[in-house]
């Protein structure tokens, strides 16, 4: 006999090798019917698979989260037997669940395109209808690797080899179809529903290799219900609309070319919002941080020292002198290796060391707008979001062992209070622990998770819910553990942005040290923290978190004066000088355009203050003023309109300290 323990916490005992299915039907025949699997000591398996041990056992419907991952899996078979059905002789390779959905990979003489897609659509639900049972089959090699070259399936004998001896070979069976796969699955492709949709077809090499042919990918998604289904697809047409490399173009603020892959050609209206960010960030730091600044370009023996020539080599950039490069053999040459640095924390270690420091000293912490160059395969690179050279908010808190928590603390106060004022108020912070692959003792890791996950409480009850909170076991870095910060923007999309690192390990190696109270030498506990992260990143979940409409404050240009007939050019160019006296980001407009031309092109490219001045504005010093998305106008006083956005554009940090005088 076996014991199983309920969520209620009941524990009954059942014959050995009972299946999950019996029981749910022993209980009740509609708990039978919603329940698509069953999860064991939290792992999720086949409602069929016979129950061999004492375990906790779980009903899963088709409602509960962990079912979605089942629907799309599920999905991604009842596509590759639509696809054999309507083209016979189409291989299928994998098809595994990815985020937001699934995929699966074909060889056919001729690709498929998404015109195939309305065809597939029907069939698929074609073969939901049948409400066919997954049934798992555990069959030997030879009788797979037979079955599938009986059926030309090249691909799938591949598969079967790649399998490591010793580990179960699964075939699922869904009606007459039958596919290599490890599982689980639900009970029958009538649980996939109807709430599905192909996506779109891309080109893909057999396993990722240039080398071997090209498949046609299919992907598609999935959901519980057509309503969630619906909310995802106006997500994605509400995301492209807000696609930062679009908006980035529309508002002339960045570029990027081939011959700077992966770096960022910054307009001058986009590298003002840049500095704007940045100063932003400068005005949060100067109380509690010392700004430095560190080489861009430091010896190959640093980075050794520090571990990441070891751990993080294929991510650098590695340089020499070009006259080194082009004479390796010239003995007079410096022949020395340089690295650009991938990341500041060596650097801020050099500048601690520098001059004897006590204990009454710390905690010290370095901060630095740090431009950081890593390598990013071609393929990966993304505008904004995903470059090889990027500025960093980087910082580095020096301290005691005792100040940690504290530090910790700190740390994500001023997190908090950074992304509230960006409007993030959403947000998901994990631990993340000890890795697999680490440097350092234990029991330093013991510490410094133990204090992590003490703060991580705090985290949680000060919020009073707010925040969410949780675990991600073995993501930290090789050196420490670490928070992670996921903001959730306007259109329910989250981004990973700020870490808080506690490393024991960068101090050790580089001999840093302070004088303690008793006058010997202690090595300090290092803290590295990033709040935007990138700078770049940032403002690109800025960009699209926006969608362009700025705060005043941000903006790039902030009133765009257009003058209605060429009489009131002079009165324009007053006006705009009064704004830039106001401290306000200004331009005139003087062209020979029609204003509905001149408004209609700054608000494409999202100006948030149109200024149309006239002859009668300029006889009574006034403005008419229009705004960003509305299609009213107000006609006001210069010097009141003046005031009016003196005091808008005004950023929430200074606001707010102006509001605690």
């Amino acid at each position: 006999m076996i014991t199983l323990t309920f969520p209620d916490g009941a524990a009954r005992q059942f014959p050995k090798g009972i299946k999950g299915s019996e029981i749910a039907s022993g209980i009740s025949p509609s708990l039978l019917k919603r329940t698509v699997a069953m999860a064991l000591d939290g792992t999720v398996a086949d409602l069929a698979d016979p129950i061999d041990r004492d375990a906790k056992i779980e009903f899963v419907p088709r409602t509960d989260p962990r079912a979605l991952e089942l629907i799309r899996h599920d999905c991604a078979h009842v596509l590759a037997e639509a696809v054999q059905e309507l083209w016979p002789g189409t291989q299928v390779t994998i098809g595994p669940v990815i985020e937001n959905g699934f995929y699966y990979d074909f060889a056919r003489d001729t690709p498929f395109t998404p015109e195939d897609f309305p065809a597939i659509e029907k069939k698929m639900r074609e073969i939901v209808a049948r409400d066919a049972a997954f049934t798992k089959e555990f069959w030997t090699r030879d009788q797979a690797k037979d079955f599938f070259r009986g059926k030309g399936e090249a691909f799938k004998v591949e598969l079967v080899d790649a399998i490591p001896a010793g580990e179960d070979l699964k075939m699922y069976r869904q009606g007459q179809w039958i596919d290599l796969c490890r599982g689980p699955h639900m009970t029958s492709t009538g649980k996939v529903g109807t709430a599905f949709k192909l996506m779109k077809v891309a080109g893909a090499y057999w396993r990722g290799d240039s080398n071997n042919p090209m498949l046609t990918r299919i992907y598609g998604t999935a959901f519980a219900s057509q309503e969630e289904l619906d909310a995802y697809l106006k997500q994605l047409e509400e995301a492209e609309k807000r696609d930062h490399r679009k908006l980035g173009r529309e508002m002339d603020l960045f570029h990027f070319q081939d011959e700077g892959p992966g770096t960022v050609f910054w307009h001058s209206k986009g590298w003002t919002m840049f500095q704007q960010l940045v100063a932003y960030m400068r005005r949060r730091l100067r109380r509690h941080y010392e700004e430095v600044n560190a080489p861009q370009v430091l010896d190959k023996s640093l980075w050794e020292t520090s571990g990441h020539w070891g751990w993080y080599q294929e991510n650098m950039f590695a340089v020499k002198s070009a006259h080194a490069f082009m004479n390796p053999k010239d003995e007079t040459a410096d022949q020395k290796v340089f690295a650009l640095k991938p990341m500041n924390c060596p650097g801020h270690v050099q500048l601690f060391k520098h001059g004897l420091k006590s204990y009454r000293d710390l905690p010290i912490r370095l901060a630095e707008f740090g431009m950081v160059h890593r390598y990013e395969p071609s393929g990966a690179l993304h505008g904004l979001m995903r470059v090889r050279g990027f500025t960093q908010d980087d910082a580095h808190v020096f301290c005691t062992d005792e100040q940690m928590e504290a530090e910790c603390l700190r740390i994500n106060e001023l997190m908090l209070s950074v992304y509230a004022d960006f409007g993030f108020e959403e947000l998901v912070v994990k631990l993340s622990t000890r890795p697999e692959k680490r440097v350092g003792s234990d029991a330093l890791w013991d510490r410094a998770e133990a204090v992590m996950t003490k703060v991580l409480d705090k985290i949680a009850a000060q919020s009073g819910g707010k925040i969410k909170t949780g675990i991600n076991p073995g993501e930290g870095a090789f050196y420490g553990p670490k928070f992670e910060y996921t903001l959730r923007d306007a259109i329910g999309r989250d981004w990973q942005c700020g870490t808080t690192q506690v490393d024991f390990n960068l101090p050790e190696r580089f001999g840093a040290f302070y004088i303690d109270a008793n006058g010997e030498k202690k090595q300090p506990v290092m803290i590295h923290r990033a709040i935007c992260g990138s700078m770049e990143r940032f403002l690109g979940i800025l960009i699209e978190s926006y969608a362009g409409h700025f705060p005043l404050w941000l903006a790039p240009e902030q009133v765009i004066v257009c003058p209605i007939t060429s009489e009131a050019d002079e009165y324009a160019e007053r006006v705009t000088e009064a704004l830039f006296a106001s401290g306000l980001r200004a331009r005139a407009d003087l062209r020979n355009e029609k204003i509905s031309y001149k408004v209609r092109e700054h608000s494409l490219a999202k100006a948030p203050v149109i200024f149309a001045v006239g002859k009668r504005e300029a006889e009574e010093k006034t403005v008419t003023i229009r705004r960003l998305g509305s299609q009213a106008q107000t006609t006001m006083p210069l010097a009141e309109a003046l005031a009016m956005l003196e005091a808008e554009a005004i950023p929430p940090d200074v606001k707010r300290a102006k509001a605690a005088i």
